[in-house]
C-alpha cells in the first residue's frame, strides 16, 4: 500500500473533451466530444434535423465528405514519466497529427487507441496543434476494397470493408446517415513505472464459493522495466496479491458464501465491487481498475433429443425459457445515447417481463454503462460479434483488425454477469446458403473462418467462462441447414415476408432468435416527425420513414388476410398495431406452450434509432406501442393461452414462475351478442417452470361455421380468447359502451373508465392522441358485455370525457 513517505505515482486520467472545433467551409464550428459530425453540424444550424420529414436525403453529402477536428495541447503539468492521448472510440478511418507529426492512423470504430505524447510537447507552456482528420467512410471502404483486390461481384456491400457500425449505411428500419467523429471519450493519461493495460476477470462459482481469477497485462516505462510489482485483487471483503517481474500476472481471490446472480424473475442480482490495484516494489500505488462482478454459471444445452438438437440457456444449473428482445443502437448517432437513456430503455424492457436482450451484430458493442444496467436489472445479454447480412473477406489487413477488435471487446465486457453468450454473426452462415453467396464468391472467403475458427479461439483464450455460438441462425453444424427449426437457433422471417403469421403454428423451433411484424410508430411521434404533412399511409413522408423493401405492401397484404384494409388513416394506424400484436402473440403463445422443446423467443425488436415504421415495441420517441403492453402479458411468468392440438382447442397454463400454479379455469362458449351458450370449469396444475394443458370440452367448442361464437378462458386474473375464424369472418356487433373519467392513484393521473354494453375486442386507448406526453397503463384488451375497465393515464393535463372517447379504438365488423 502507498504510504505518506512516497510521492503519489497513481495514474491520472484527465478528460480531454473541451476546446474541440470542427472545420467546415473555412469556419471552425464548436464541436462536442463525444459526438459526431452530424450532431455538431446540427447544433451549429448548418444542417436540418435528418429525422424530420425527408431531410435525410438533404444531408447525405455529410457522409461523403472528409472532416477535420482541431484542438491544441500544452505540456502537462505533471511529474509522471509518461503521458498518453487515449481515444475510446474513433469513427472510423482517421489520421491523428500533433504539430505536423503523424501520431497514428485508425481504421476501426469498435477499438480504442492510445498514443504516447511523452517528449512531444514543448516545456515552455506553448500549445501544439492537434488534428484528427476523418476520411469519408464511403471512400475509405472503397479504398480498402481496391487495396485487397476484392471483386465487387463477390462483395457488393461496402460495409464489409470497414469496421464501422453497419446500420449507419442504412437498414430496413434505419436511415443512411454515415457518421464520423470522436464518438466515445477522449482523455489524457499520465502514469509512471507501469500501468494496467488489460484486466480479465474470470468469474466462476463452485457451490457457494465465488472465484475471481484475474489475468492482467501491464505496460511499463523504461524505468519500470524488470521491476518487481504487486497486483492485488479485492472483492467481497476478500483480498489476494501476487508479486511479479514480467508483463503479465494472475491473481485469484475466493469469496465464501457468495450470493448467486440470477436473471430477473429467477432470483436476486447481487453484485460485488471488484478492485485490482497495481503497486510498485516500494508499495506505491500505480494504477487501479474497478468494476462490479456477479457470481453465476452459464451454459447452453445443445444435446440431441427426439426432436432434434436443442438450444437451452442454463444459468446456475436451471434451464430457462428466454423471453427476449433484439436491441439495435438506440440512436443512429450513438454518442447521443446517455446512461439515463440506456436505463430508461432497458427498464422498459424489464417492465415488459423481458429477461434477455440480444445486442444485434449490425450495430455496436455498447458502452459499459449499458451492461451495468443489465447487470442490475437481471437482463441476460446475448452479444453478437459485429458481422451482419454480408460476406466479409478474411484476408489482411481486415483479419488482423477484426482479431484485435474481438480481443479488446471480449476482455472489456467479460466482467459483466449479465453477459451470457457470445454469438459469431447475424445471418451470415444462413446467408451463405439462402442468398447463394457460393455462386457470386466463386471460392473467395466470406467470413466462415471468423465464425468457426478465429472468434471461438478468441473466446476460449480470453473468456472461457461463457459459451460461444457460431451464428444466428445456426443449426450447430453444416450437417443441417443453418436455419433448420429442429436444430439450434432459427430466424423466422418467411412469415413477415411472404406468408401469414398463423404459419408460426406449423412448426416448433428449438429457439427463435428473430421474428416479428411491423407497425407504425405512435401517432404523436408521426406528427412530430412529419410536421405539416397530411398523414396518409402512402404519403411521401410515411413512405420515406418506411425502409423495408415493399414494407407497406407487406403490411397491407398481411392485414388483408384478417381485416379489410381501411382507407381512413386513423383506422389503418390502429389496425396495423392490432396486427403487429396478433402476429407476435401467435408466435410467443405457441412457442411457450411447447416448453421445454422450444426454449426461447427473441422478438425483433425492442427499440428504434429514428422515427420509422418498424418491428419495434418502443418507438424512437420512447413511446410504448401496443406491442410493448402485449409483451408484458406474453412474457409474464404466468400465461394462459388456448392452442390447437391436432385441430382441437386446448387450454394451457404456462408457468415460468418459481411456484406451482394450480388453478381452476372458467371456460365460456360465447355468442357475438353476449350470450353464454355453455360454461364449465377445468382444473390445471402447472408445476414451477412447467406447462399444463387440458382439452376444451366438446360442448364448449365454438361453432366455426356460424361466425358468431368464440371461447373465453379466465384464471387468476388472466384471460385468453379463442375465435375459430379470422376477424373479417366474425360478426362483431356494433360497439356500444360508456366512458367516464375518475380519479386515479398518483398525482395528476386520470382514470378513463370504459363500460362495455357489447363485446369490445382489442379496445385501445391511444393516450398520445390526448396529449403528446400522455401515457396509458394498458394496451389492447377485450371486454365482455357488462364488464368495465379503468385505463390510467399519466401526463394528461386537460382531461375530458369526449376527448377520451375520441381516442378509443376497437374492432368492428368489416
Amino acid at each position: 500500500m502507498k504510504t505518506d513517505n512516497h510521492p503519489s505515482r497513481l495514474k491520472e486520467a484527465i478528460p480531454f473533451t473541451d476546446g474541440w472545433t470542427l472545420r467546415h467551409e473555412g469556419a471552425a464550428l464548436p464541436a462536442r466530444v463525444p459526438g459526431c459530425v452530424h450532431t455538431d453540424l446540427l447544433a451549429a444550424g448548418r444542417i436540418p434535423d435528418p429525422f424530420i420529414g425527408r431531410n435525410e436525403l438533404d444531408v447525405a453529402w455529410v457522409g461523403h465528405t472528409d472532416w477535420t477536428y482541431e484542438n491544441a495541447l500544452a505540456a502537462p503539468g505533471t511529474a509522471h514519466e509518461r503521458t498518453d492521448l487515449v481515444f475510446d472510440g474513433l469513427d472510423t478511418v482517421a489520421e491523428i497529427t500533433l504539430g505536423g507529426e503523424v501520431l497514428g492512423r485508425t481504421a476501426n470504430m469498435h477499438r480504442s487507441y492510445r498514443f504516447d505524447l511523452t517528449g512531444k510537447l514543448p516545456a515552455d507552456g506553448a500549445t501544439t496543434p492537434l488534428t484528427v482528420e476523418f476520411t469519408s467512410a464511403h471512400a475509405a471502404a472503397e479504398a480498402m476494397r481496391e487495396q485487397m483486390g476484392a471483386r465487387s461481384e463477390a462483395y457488393p456491400d461496402e460495409r464489409s470493408f470497414i469496421r464501422k457500425m453497419a446500420c449507419a449505411f442504412g437498414w430496413d428500419w434505419g436511415p443512411v446517415l454515415v457518421t464520423a467523429g470522436m464518438w466515445k471519450q477522449v482523455r489524457l493519461e499520465h502514469w509512471s513505472t507501469a500501468r494496467l493495460a488489460r484486466v480479465r476477470p474470470l468469474v466462476t462459482v463452485d457451490g457457494t464459493t465465488g472465484r475471481v481469477e484475474v489475468r492482467l497485462d501491464t505496460e511499463r516505462t523504461e524505468s519500470g522495466s524488470g521491476r518487481a510489482l504487486t497486483a492485488t485483487v479485492r472483492v467481497g471483503g476478500q483480498e489476494a496479491s501476487v508479486r511479479f517481474e514480467g508483463d503479465t500476472a494472475t491473481v485469484t481471490a475466493e469469496v465464501p458464501d457468495a450470493g448467486l446472480w440470477w436473471p430477473r424473475g429467477h432470483g436476486e442480482q447481487p453484485l460485488y465491487d471488484c478492485e485490482v490495484a497495481l503497486y510498485d516494489e516500494d508499495g506505491t500505488a500505480l494504477d487501479v481498475w474497478k468494476r462490479r462482478v456477479g457470481f453465476r454459471t452459464v451454459t447452453v444445452d445443445t444435446s440431441a433429443d427426439e426432436h432434434g438438437t436443442g438450444f437451452t440457456l442454463v444459468v446456475n444449473g436451471r434451464r430457462i425459457f428466454a423471453r427476449g428482445v433484439n436491441w439495435i443502437p438506440d440512436d443512429v448517432f450513438p454518442s447521443r445515447v446517455t446512461t439515463e437513456r440506456y436505463r430508461e430503455r432497458l427498464t422498459q424492457a424489464a417492465d415488459a417481463n423481458v429477461d434477455l436482450v440480444r445486442v444485434w451484430g449490425g450495430g455496436i458493442y455498447e458502452r459499459d454503462d449499458f451492461y451495468d444496467v443489465c447487470d442490475e436489472l437481471g437482463l441476460m445479454v446475448w452479444q453478437d460479434f459485429l458481422f451482419a447480412c454480408a460476406a466479409y473477406p478474411e484476408e489482411q489487413p481486415m483479419r488482423s483488425e477484426i482479431e484485435a477488435e474481438a480481443r479488446e471487446n471480449v476482455a472489456r465486457l467479460m466482467p459483466h454477469a449479465s453477459l451470457v453468450l457470445w454469438n459469431g454473426n447475424n445471418e451470415n452462415l444462413w446467408g451463405f446458403r439462402l442468398w447463394d453467396w457460393d455462386q457470386q464468391l466463386k471460392g473467395d472467403s466470406w467470413g466462415e473462418g471468423y465464425y468457426l475458427g478465429l472468434l471461438p479461439r478468441v473466446v476460449a483464450d480470453i473468456d472461457p467462462s461463457r459459451p460461444y455460438w457460431a451464428g444466428s441462425p445456426w443449426s450447430g453444424s453444416w450437417e443441417h441447414h443453418p436455419n433448420d427449426p429442429a436444430h439450434g437457433v432459427v430466424h423466422s422471417w418467411d412469415v413477415w415476408n411472404t406468408t401469414d403469421y398463423t404459419d408460426y403454428l406449423d412448426e416448433v423451433p428449438r429457439f427463435v432468435a428473430e421474428f416479428g411484424w411491423q407497425a407504425p410508430p405512435a401517432h404523436a411521434t408521426l406528427r412530430r416527425a412529419l410536421p405539416g404533412e397530411e398523414l396518409v399511409s402512402d404519403s411521401p413522408g410515411m413512405l420515406h420513414h418506411q425502409k423495408a423493401d415493399d414494407g407497406n405492401g407487406k403490411l397491407e397484404r398481411g392485414l388483408a388476410r384478417h381485416f379489410d384494409v381501411p382507407g381512413d388513416f386513423d383506422r389503418w394506424h390502429y389496425l396495423m398495431q392490432v396486427n403487429q400484436v396478433r402476429a407476435v402473440a401467435t408466435g410467443v403463445e405457441h412457442w411457450r406452450s411447447h416448453w421445454p422443446e422450444c426454449a426461447g423467443a427473441i422478438v425483433w425488436q425492442l427499440n428504434d434509432c429514428w422515427p420509422v415504421t418498424s418491428w419495434a415495441a418502443v418507438d424512437s420517441d420512447a413511446r410504448l406501442k401496443p406491442l410493448w403492453y402485449e409483451l408484458r402479458r406474453l412474457y409474464a411468468d404466468r400465461l394462459l393461452t388456448v392452442q390447437l392440438r391436432d385441430g382441437r382447442p386446448v387450454v394451457f397454463a404456462v408457468n415460468q414462475s418459481r411456484a406451482d400454479w394450480n388453478t381452476p379455469v372458467r371456460l365460456r362458449r360465447m355468442s357475438a351478442g353476449g350470450e353464454v351458450i355453455a360454461e364449465e370449469r377445468v382444473e390445471l396444475a402447472a408445476g414451477a417452470r412447467t406447462v399444463a394443458g387440458a382439452p376444451v370440452p366438446e360442448k364448449l367448442l365454438p361453432d366455426a361455421a356460424s361466425g358468431t361464437e368464440y371461447l373465453v378462458a379466465d384464471a387468476d386474473g388472466e384471460r385468453a380468447v379463442h375465435f375459430p375464424v379470422r376477424d373479417k369472418e366474425f360478426a362483431y356487433p356494433a360497439p356500444e359502451y360508456d366512458v367516464e373519467l375518475a380519479a386515479a392513484d398518483g398525482a395528476g393521473d386520470v382514470g378513463v373508465v370504459v363500460t362495455a354494453r357489447t363485446l369490445l375486442r382489442d379496445l385501445l386507448l391511444q393516450a398520445d392522441r390526448l396529449s403528446p406526453a400522455a401515457v396509458a397503463d394498458r394496451g389492447l384488451l377485450t371486454l365482455l358485455p357488462g364488464e368495465s375497465v379503468t385505463v390510467r393515464v399519466r401526463g394528461w393535463d386537460t382531461p375530458d370525457a369526449e376527448a377520451a372517447r375520441g381516442a378509443l379504438f376497437m374492432l368492428t365488423r368489416s
